[in-house]
């Protein structure tokens, strides 16, 4: 027994707004009988598989997160062009009201 029946094919067609001829009906009936065909085998093999993203298992590589010694905030700024408060002074690109 076929998964989708030329009356399927052409009540989809219809829902579509398709203007299909008969041997565009028969045509597609087939091919969307042979579709469901193979998707109904994959799911009966594929039922015992957990669904994943990805077939290949994946880890995060990361370092542990340690304190380290860091740049004082007058050292980070040393070689700054201009400093206002203890932070790297910029020219303005957008008006005020931006």
């Amino acid at each position: 027994m076929p998964a989708i029946s030329r009356d399927e094919v052409a009540h989809l067609a219809r829902l579509s707004r398709l203007a299909l001829t008969d041997e565009e009906l028969d045509l597609y009936a087939g091919q969307l009988d042979s579709i469901l065909s193979h998707v109904q085998v994959i799911s009966q093999v594929a039922a015992d598989v957990p669904a994943t993203a990805s077939p290949n298992p994946t880890t995060n590589v990361t370092r542990p997160d340690m304190v380290e010694p860091c740049l004082s905030p007058g050292e980070a700024l040393s070689g700054a062009p201009a400093v206002d408060e203890q932070r790297f002074l910029v020219p303005q690109i957008l008006g005020e009201g931006e």
